[in-house]
């Protein structure tokens, strides 16, 4: 067969018959005579010449004709008997004009091509056209339908699927019966007649780019196939119905979300079995057009209705509430979805099948995680989605067209019935599973029954009279051991107690028996099936007979096992450091005085007491950071612990300070060679990552002929006073301890002691600052700083009894003490002095202070008590601080902020702060540093104060500058965009008379502005 449009084809034949008429041999002359006429010998000269010329070109062209591509197309042979006919595969689709088309036919019987001009019915592109060619080499006519169906499921796509349009416009045939169009809503029918022995050729007219197929059947056949589908459809949808009918009803009776979620999952998948169908479109009677609407609609709604079932069935939100999130943004994606069907159906479809496969793939592990972890629901569900998972696999293949059967599609449809056929089984069997339990009364017993069962306890039952003991078959399974073993005689069950608890747990049992009443607590352990041990607490009551005799001892075993090792592990930490093993200073102190005890038994026993401290350690761990730096230590540890004799301790008294025990050795001239020994050990280099580190040391020692006479604490302290003085000396130095360094007024430990005594005697006091606002200099708030007033040595400077105290341990004691003053004055100011905001306070925070846990109570209980507004009390905290663990004050400052405390971040810039922690910490004021504010030597301001003023207020902090002396510093600020100011300009830190005095409290009845404006004139 050939078309038109094969202009080089045609041109070949027509060169290949020029060249056969030239080949023929000339005729007689006309005149009858056998001699050639004049001229006529040139003549036939010239046509040799052109027959050999041409007949070589003929043939080239012939072969160079046999290379170019096919337009041939093969008549498909017909028979009375066949009933159906892909011809899918056998329709050439030809380019033609976009009005028409000329067609070359295929050669009948008689030989002759004829062609054929067939004229479009609407205006194309003159790719809308498709061609096949029908013979008949029978005796009898035969009538066929030519059927092409509007939507296949098969081979329609995953993204922006073929939902189904009208496929053909027209169908011409060459010759015979005109091809008449079929009545039908879902395919293009159109009935063709062949007649005996012909050979016709039908061109189709498409509307549609696309024919997924094309069949030719035989009437009756199709007839058949289409009332054997209307049944296997009518049945699907009673199921899906009754399936969708009998749900609702229960979630009319039950009432939980598991129940509406597979209700609506049903009343889903009905909705998409009418559209795939033509269900709905018959019934309300819509154009078939809808089809592409209803069909993207369908599926977007089967995709969010699993979602919601898979999330409501799983009770997902008691896991995580995050898949709250998850699923809630998932949800109204997919509900949105169905309202862009009505835009563009196509995308909507494929963005629902994509996200059935997530729905699939997502539930599936989801519901394998759960498993793992014995959730009943997701074990229960585990095997219908499992199914589920092959059916969307195999709904993917065949979309993708990697099957073309055609049963591949009702298949699919029912096999979805059947999974949520599956679905609502396991949904009823929730809804009904344990409902007589829970019918009528339930009797004291039941209750007891159930509670046990609930509190996760094993029963434990001895049985006196026949010396069995019976327990439950879930605490063999704990311990590994096969149904029914543990049910034996006490004697026998007594060899799964650890040896150590059989004696106690024996006495408790003939105790019992002997008083005949009473309860039973015992913990003991019981060996598990591979020799491990867990710990259980008994508690039992006997049951005594009518003779008055005990018939049995009832009971329940607790797994205490956690508990028990927690309480042991407390235990070890309470004498024990966490991070090297070694003693704490506790246990360390003991093992101290019992050394002094035997040396003053036995004269030849002379322990020596050292202690240890590693020289600029902070400054080490701020720079390799706090995980290297507990690395070095364990490294000090080790090397420490290879020096030592076994009679030696070695202890960590905390942070980098560590105290040696030497009974070892008993001269003092060895003793100072094991201290010169240790500074060379520490001395050799650490390397970690790419480079090394070198430690020096400080050692301060107590020596053994005056350590016997003196307790443990005492001879602790001379070691750290030696040691004081080894640091003051440039580190790494040994000192040994003399009565003249006790002797020194400023000596850090005498400060300690004094410390001690400060709050008693009311030497601390506080002092207070204003803060002031910029823009109409009005007093907003003071900051509390500590004074202390020594009653011998004078005021002493803050910066040396904060770092003492910081070391003693006093530092938490004092920063209460300053946290609840300020409370307590800044309740009174507000009370005497109202106002919208209200004045607030900032409070310094130490380091020691702000690690422990309990700061957030001391915070909590001091607003409570004065009853500040909120946010009014600001915890004041250094950049540094925050950033030695920026993890744990994250909590920290979270759990501060719910209980109504303002933070405030403290000399910002100074440190080496991240820009990122510093958007996930919760303050509200951010404090510059004064030498940001005030540089040194009068020169220009550094040019990154504006820019911290900006950061400050994007992260939607307040920004309060420290150090302000001159008006002009505070003007400046102002238009720099900073809020607060504080420094000598406003005032320096003050008793609270004098800030009295500048709020105006001294005299009864002036008014907060009266005030405020005066300052502002001041």
């Amino acid at each position: 067969m050939r078309f038109c449009g094969a202009t080089r084809c045609d041109s070949v034949w027509r060169f290949a018959a020029l060249a056969a008429s030239l080949n023929k041999t000339p005729g007689p002359p006309p005149d009858g005579n056998d001699r050639p006429v004049a001229g006529e010998s040139g003549r036939a000269e010239a046509l040799r010449f052109l027959r050999a010329l041409l007949l070589p070109l003929a043939l080239a062209a012939a072969l160079f004709g046999a290379a170019a591509p096919a337009y041939a197309l093969q008549p498909l042979s017909i028979d009375q008997a066949d009933d159906a006919i892909d011809l899918t595969n056998a329709v050439e689709r030809p380019l033609g004009q976009a009005d028409r088309i000329q067609v070359a036919t295929t050669p009948g019987p008689d030989g002759i091509t004829r062609r054929i001009e067939v004229r479009a019915d609407r205006h194309g592109d003159g790719r809308q056209w498709a061609v096949f060619v029908l013979t008949n080499n029978g005796d009898e006519q035969i009538d066929r339908l030519v059927v092409a169906p509007r939507y296949r499921f098969v081979g329609s796509g995953a993204l922006w699927p073929d939902l189904g349009e009208q496929r053909i416009e027209n169908v011409t045939a060459s010759q015979g019966i005109r091809p008449d169009r079929q009545d039908s809503e879902d395919s293009d029918i159109f009935r063709i007649t062949v007649d005996p022995g012909a050979t016709v050729t039908y061109v189709m007219e498409l509307t549609s780019s696309k024919l997924p197929q094309l069949t030719l059947w035989e009437p009756e056949a199709f007839k058949e196939r289409v009332n054997s589908f209307t049944l296997y459809r009518g049945i699907l949808l009673g199921i899906g119905g009754l399936l969708a009918l009998i749900l609702t009803i229960v979630f009319v009776v039950k009432g939980s979300v598991m129940f509406p979620a597979a209700a609506a999952l049903a009343w889903a998948v009905l909705f998409y079995l009418g559209v795939d169908f033509s269900f709905w479109r018959r019934v309300l009677d819509l154009a078939p057009e809808t089809d592409r609407l209803l069909r993207a609609a369908s599926e977007a709604a089967f995709s969010a209705t699993l979602l919601v079932f898979l999330f409501a069935y799983l009770n997902l939100n008691r896991w995580h509430v995050r898949y709250v999130h998850v699923m809630g943004a998932w949800l109204v994606f997919l509900v949105a979805l169905i309202g862009l069907a009505a835009y563009d159906a196509p995308v909507a479809a494929g963005i629902a099948r994509l996200s059935l496969l997530a729905v699939a793939a997502a539930g599936f592990g989801v519901i394998v995680w759960l498993v793992m972890k014995g959730y009943d629901r997701a074990v229960m569900l585990a095997p219908t989605w499992l199914l589920l998972v092959f059916w969307v696999a195999a709904a993917g293949i065949a979309v993708t067209g990697g099957v073309q059967n055609e049963l591949v599609a009702p298949a699919l449809v029912g096999g979805l019935v059947l999974i949520v056929l599956l679905i609502g089984f396991t949904v009823m069997q929730h809804a009904f599973a344990g409902g007589a339990i829970l019918q009528g009364a339930v009797s004291d017993i039941e209750r007891r029954a159930l509670a046990i069962t609930g509190a996760g306890d094993f029963v434990w039952d001895w049985d006196v009279e026949n010396d069995r003991i019976h327990v439950s078959h879930d605490l063999e399974h704990l311990l590994g051991f096969r149904r029914g073993e543990l049910e034996s005689s006490p004697l026998e069950w007594l060899e799964v107690v650890h040896g150590h608890d059989r004696d106690r747990f024996r006495a408790a049992l003939d105790a019992l028996l002997e008083e005949r009443r009473g309860r039973l607590t015992e913990t003991f352990r019981l060996r598990g099936e591979d020799g491990h041990y867990v710990w259980f607490q008994l508690r039992a009551r006997p049951v005594v007979g009518a003779d008055g005799e005990v018939v049995r001892c009832v009971g329940t075993l607790l797994d205490v096992n956690t508990a028990r090792t927690t309480e042991e592990r407390l235990l070890q930490n309470a004498v024990t450091d966490n991070l090297t093993g070694l003693p704490n200073r506790e246990l360390f102190l003991d093992r101290v005085e019992a050394a002094f005890a035997f040396a003053r038994e036995d004269i030849g026993i002379k322990p020596a007491v050292l202690v240890l401290d590693i020289d600029r350690y902070k400054k080490i761990n701020e720079t390799v950071g706090v995980a290297t730096g507990d690395t070095i230590l364990i490294t000090v540890v080790r090397r420490l612990s290879r020096l030592l004799k076994p009679q030696d301790t070695l202890a960590r008294l905390g942070g980098d300070q560590f105290g040696i025990l030497l009974p070892s050795e008993r001269e003092p001239a060895t003793v100072v060679a094991f201290c010169e020994t240790v500074k060379r050990a520490l001395k050799a280099p650490i390397a970690f990552g790419d480079r090394e580190l070198v430690l020096t040391c400080s050692i301060g020692l107590t020596p053994p002929d005056l350590a016997k006479d003196l307790t443990a604490e005492e001879a602790m302290r001379d070691a750290e006073i030696a040691m004081y003085h080894a640091k003051r000396l440039g580190g790494d130095h040994l000192e040994t301890f003399r009565a003249s360094m006790r002797a020194a007024s400023t000596d850090r430990l005498l400060i300690g002691g004094e410390l001690h005594r400060a709050l008693e005697r009311n030497e601390m006091k506080v002092f207070y600052q204003p803060i002031v606002r910029l823009d109409d200099r009005s007093i907003a708030g003071f900051e509390a700083l500590l004074r202390w007033d020594h009653s011998r040595y004078g005021r002493r400077p803050p910066s040396e009894f904060i770092a003492i105290a910081e070391e003693s341990g006093l530092i938490a004691e004092i920063g209460l003490f300053a946290l609840e003053e300020a409370a307590t004055q800044l309740a009174r100011w507000q009370a005497e002095v109202p106002g919208e905001p209200p004045l607030f306070m900032s409070v310094n925070v130490s380091s020691r202070q702000f690690l422990q846990q309990d700061i957030v109570q001391d915070v909590a209980n001091v607003i409570a008590r004065a009853g500040l507004a909120h946010g009014s009390l600001k915890i004041e905290l250094t950049e540094s601080l925050v950033m030695e663990n920026p993890e744990h004050a994250a909590q920290m400052l979270t759990r501060l902020r719910e209980l109504g405390a303002g933070l405030s971040l403290d000399d910002f810039g100074t440190g080496h702060s991240s820009l990122a922690y510093l958007q996930r910490f919760p303050f509200d004021v951010l404090k510059i540093d004064k030498s940001f504010v005030r540089p040194k030597g009068g020169g220009p301001r550094p040019i990154l104060l504006a820019s911290i003023v900006r950061l400050a207020q994007d992260l939607g902090m307040e920004v309060v500058a420290e150090g302000v002396e001159t008006d002009s510093d505070a003007v400046e600020l102002f238009h720099l965009g900073c809020e607060y100011a504080q420094g000598y300009a406003f005032g320096e830190a003050m008793a609270s008379e004098a800030c009295d005095r500048m709020l105006g409290l001294a005299t009864p009845g002036v008014a907060r502005r009266m005030v405020q404006g005066a300052l502002r004139r001041w």
